[in-house]
């Protein structure tokens, strides 16, 4: 495998020229469809007085576009393109990547230009089509010939929501109590144990779960970690345990 940052400067070596062209989206498409089993056409260079004029005509055999429009499936991909040569820009250089991450320059762009079809009728019936398939809804309605009996069936009310349900039932249950009364009743039973889960606080308390959080994050706090995870106790200031002394007859 390659180094990181290693370079192959075999093209730079080589001193090759690069052209540099853009090509509209059918034509990379039918190129791609070609993947090496023949050529994809032919280019033309005349020079004249003035800008050389470029063409390229591409091969006949990949001279056809499969659409996906019942009306129309095949249709004849523009041929004939004409080269739009640019002068001036900055520089550029071309690189590849190899199989292995490696770097490689292949040369320096000596010319850019954009390759434009012939706007003849081969042409505009394809940017037809284009403009038709681009259009289609995303999703369409289809009317069914008989019920589909795969999927799931429909279900009344979801096990998550009658779950939902019996514990919104519960906490309508339980009437807030007044503040101090709620927190005699944690003070008394702080005294018989250190600690306790929240779950047990509501039954010591018969209190909604949220409304009983909020008093316990005054007196109390609450271990994360540890040997007492995920309990509650009192905070020193509010400590007071009954601890029995045992002694030595």
């Amino acid at each position: 495998m390659a180094e990181k940052g290693e370079l192959d400067l075999t093209g730079a070596r080589l001193n090759r020229g690069l052209w540099l062209v853009k090509v509209p989206k059918y034509l990379a498409h039918q190129w791609e469809k070609a993947s090496g089993r023949c050529e994809v056409g032919k280019l033309s260079i005349t020079k004249g007085q003035g800008k050389p004029q470029v063409s390229f005509s591409l091969n006949e055999e990949l001279a056809v576009f499969h659409s996906t429009s019942i009306k129309t499936p095949v249709v004849a991909t523009p041929r004939h393109h004409d080269f739009s040569i640019q002068t001036g820009g900055q520089s550029l250089g071309v690189f590849t990547k190899g199989p292995s991450d490696k770097l490689s320059f292949e040369g320096i762009v000596v010319q850019k230009a954009d390759c434009q079809p012939c706007r003849n009728d081969a042409y505009m019936k394809l940017k037809r089509i284009h403009m038709e398939q681009s259009a289609k809804p995303v999703r369409l309605s289809q009317q069914l010939d008989k019920a589909i009996t795969t999927n799931y069936l429909p279900v009344s009310n979801h096990q998550y929501n009658i779950e939902f349900e019996r514990r919104k039932k519960e906490e309508g249950k339980r009437a807030r109590a007044d503040k101090q009364q709620v927190l005699d009743m944690l003070f008394s039973a702080f005294e018989k144990h250190q600690y306790y889960n929240i779950k047990d606080l509501v039954d010591v308390t018969k209190q909604p779960i949220t409304y009983l959080k909020d008093i316990l994050r005054e007196i109390g706090i609450y271990n994360v970690k540890g040997t007492h995870k995920n309990t509650w106790e009192l905070k020193p200031e509010y400590r007071h345990y009954h601890i029995d002394e045992k002694t030595d007859d």
